[in-house]
């Protein structure tokens, strides 16, 4: 390709950025007038009712419109969607159950793209690296695409392995992640300014965080690190597949990992005919995340049905697993960690969950930092307590029998707390969440009878035991811990009449504090309309006797106007 026709290639792809930039920031723009306008103007003018009538509506439209703008431009809009689709903490339910359909698929590379990308990470000739590669891939997504390739003789002896799937980029897919990132910064900031986001949500943090883990999935090299750190983690246990990486033929975009897969873990009728129970399989998955979960805290958290496979074994294998099968594990380019500050928070919510217990998932979810400072203690304590006696041992075959009146009832005593929302949880949480939704879903595909909370209780039965020593140990340290509250009381009540006597006892009302924002925000509005009001009629009168007086005084009413309509909308 000679120099003319490279600038050439160069101003196009600029090009292309230019307008793939635009056109999301004019989808945003559109999509946060339009929010504007029903969640300010309308309300302003008169019209909250008719405004709320047909919010869900118009939330189902708005997801629906992303849904179609990420699956026409692909690349990391389409894992937006699905990253959207998990922050169930500060999206409405319309919105997420919309974009949790969005599926990462996209036209195949040519061939003759896939080539040209991987000789130049290699330095070196396709047919030289690889005696064979199926220029048909094997699945083909928004980031990259898989092939199934077969190592030369002397790759094949350095790795230890011939067959394997060779893990492609998109050609240029670097610079659409970063020309995705940069509208998507822009539009956080454009959200934040309007206070029923900022009151919600950080943006800005969200993109940040969507960003970090965009970058690291795009890095091949990372992935690689992730799968054999699995490996590490994983080999003494026989039950466990996985691949191994090629690391000669691994760069920051090609992966050439060990060829494991096998019987896909939703083809049922082929798992009955090797012999393996499907039942069995799902209590095996079920066990090993929450190993994973409460182990090292390092977890594959993607478990969906494409990344999963059961291999047969033969008798030698099979005798060492104790079974006659193995789950293999594939795709490590989203992986979860626990940090520490959580993990303990998350081993006691499975314990409160295990012993069904609302106050103690609470106070689990307040040191997990999951709750925001406006939330109200108290109700969400109640409303834990009341799923817990209405649905806490139901599996979702049984929910799904549950009158929907019973929702809807449950849903109405709690409105304020559910319309709230008191919840921003880091993402690490969120994979968690997330991992444990996929599971649920996979485990009940595979075995109608599975119920997660089954799944739970033994674990977290060891989980109680393990810290406390055995029942008669935390027995006493319950009773230790309830002295220490009994000893303190005589002190905190003297602590609480002292502040009382000096007129410094002050009471927390999140609720009330809210709508008293509200007012103050509504007064400011309404200060500023009689203040337009007045000046125009004064303007209006003034401009029959002196004309450049009533000129200036009516576009002065601009200003107080723009605030009432805008800025008494702002912090």
């Amino acid at each position: 390709m000679g120099a003319d026709q490279t600038r050439s290639v160069d101003r196009s792809r600029r090009r292309s950025l230019r307008r793939r930039y635009n056109r999301i920031l004019r989808f945003a723009a559109g999509q946060i007038l339009h929010m504007w306008w029903f969640a300010v103007v309308m309300p302003m003018l008169g019209f909250r009712k008719r405004a709320i009538r047909g919010r869900d509506e118009r939330l189902k439209n708005a997801a629906r419109d992303f849904h179609d703008l990420a699956a026409d431009l692909g690349g990391l809009m389409i894992k937006l969607g699905q990253f959207m689709s998990t922050r169930m903490d500060v999206l409405p339910a319309e919105v997420t159950e919309e974009l949790a359909g969005l599926q990462d698929e996209a036209p195949a590379v040519p061939f003759e793209d896939i080539r040209r990308l991987t000789e130049e990470s290699f330095g070196a000739p396709l047919d030289t690296v690889y005696d064979n590669f199926d220029p048909t891939p094997l699945a083909a997504a928004s980031l990259g695409q898989v092939h199934r390739a077969r190592l030369s003789g002397a790759n094949a002896e350095v790795a230890g392995f011939r067959e394997v799937v060779v893990k492609v980029q998109r050609p240029g897919i670097g610079e659409v992640v970063e020309t995705d990132l940069s509208a998507l910064r822009t539009v956080a900031r454009w959200l934040m300014r309007f206070d029923f986001v900022s009151d919600r949500v950080d943006a800005p943090a969200l993109v940040d965080e969507f960003g970090r883990i965009s970058m690291l999935e795009i890095d091949y090299l990372h992935e690689g690190a992730n799968a054999e750190r699995f490996a590490e983690e994983h080999h003494d246990d026989p039950r466990v597949g996985y691949p191994r990486v090629a690391w000669e033929q691994t760069t920051r975009r090609v992966l050439t990992m060990s060829d494991v897969t096998a019987i896909r873990i939703r083809d049922l009728d082929a798992i009955r005919g090797a012999g393996v129970d499907p039942a069995a399989v799902a209590q095996q998955l079920a066990e090993l995340t929450f190993d994973q979960l409460f182990g090292t805290g390092f977890f594959h958290a993607d478990p969906h049905p494409g990344n999963l496979f059961i291999a047969p074994l033969s008798d030698g294998a099979a005798e060492d697993a104790g079974q006659n099968w193995r789950l293999v594990l594939i795709d490590f380019g989203m992986m979860g960690q626990v940090p520490p500050t959580l993990r303990g928070g998350l081993r006691e919510a499975m314990i409160a969950i295990g012993s069904r217990d609302g106050q103690r998932l609470v106070k689990a979810m307040q040191d997990m930092d999951v709750l925001l400072p406006s939330a109200d203690i108290g109700q969400l304590e109640r409303l834990v307590v009341k799923l817990f006696e209405q649905f806490g041992g139901m599996g979702l075959n049984e929910l799904r029998n549950v009158d929907p009146q019973q929702f809807i009832r449950l849903g109405r005593q709690f409105r304020g707390l559910m319309e709230s929302m008191p919840f921003q949880m880091p993402q690490a949480f969120l994979l968690i969440i997330r991992t444990v939704s996929l599971l649920s879903g996979l485990c009940q595909s595979l075995d109608p009878d599975f119920n997660m909370w089954d799944a739970v209780q033994p674990y977290a039965t060891r989980l109680i035991q393990e810290e406390g020593g055995g029942a008669a140990e935390q027995a006493v340290r319950e009773a230790v811990s309830t002295l220490r509250v009994v000893a303190e009381l005589p002190r905190r009540a003297d602590h609480i009449i002292s502040l009382v006597e000096r007129g410094q006892l002050s009471v927390e009302t999140p609720e009330i504090d809210r709508q008293l924002k509200r007012v103050e925000r509504a007064i400011g509005r309404v200060i500023s309309a009689i203040v337009f009001t007045g000046l125009l009629i004064g303007g209006a009168l003034l401009h029959r006797i002196n004309a450049p007086l009533g000129i200036v005084l009516m576009s002065i009413s601009a200003i107080p106007l723009l605030h009432a309509l805008f800025f008494g909308n702002r912090r």
